[in-house]
């Protein structure tokens, strides 16, 4: 009987000590998962820099530069339509709210929401994804 504890006392000891799977890096998971839907994930990693640099820096006209025109944004509780980067900028304020630049400063790329309709940041604060035949990476949505 002693001899089955020792048994399953050694089976324990090296089961416990036996090398634990490798923990996949966030940032190589993102990349795949943007590789798997979109193609290739360096454009939308340069796009999400670049976005969060923009705001963080309040530089108005390189954000509005990043967006897909015409594009519906809230203001005042109602729809507007915001044709070009030139009617984003003079709405800029309220379209990118103090919610909005939040998430945005909050957010690392490794744990940004991806799937078919796009890359999300927060909680749906800013959507992004490849638009046209060329599949430029624009902003889709804003909602605050």
């Amino acid at each position: 009987m002693r001899k089955s504890y020792l048994h399953l006392a050694l089976a324990t000891l090296v089961a416990v000590a036996a090398p634990l799977p490798a923990v996949a890096d966030p940032v190589t998971e993102m990349n795949t998962t943007l590789d798997g839907l979109f193609g290739e994930h360096a454009r939308y990693r340069a796009f999400f820099d670049t976005l969060k640099k923009a705001v963080a820096d309040g530089d108005k006209a390189a954000v509005a530069a990043m967006v897909d025109y015409p594009f519906q944004a809230r203001i005042g509780g109602k729809s507007k339509k915001i044709r070009d980067a030139a009617h984003f900028i003079d709405d800029y304020d309220q379209i990118i709210t103090a919610k909005v630049k939040h998430a945005l400063a909050a957010q690392t790329y490794e744990t940004l929401f991806a799937n078919w309709q796009g890359v999300m940041i927060g909680d749906g604060e800013i959507w992004f994804s490849g638009v046209g035949d060329a599949g430029v990476v624009k902003i889709t949505a804003i909602n605050d």
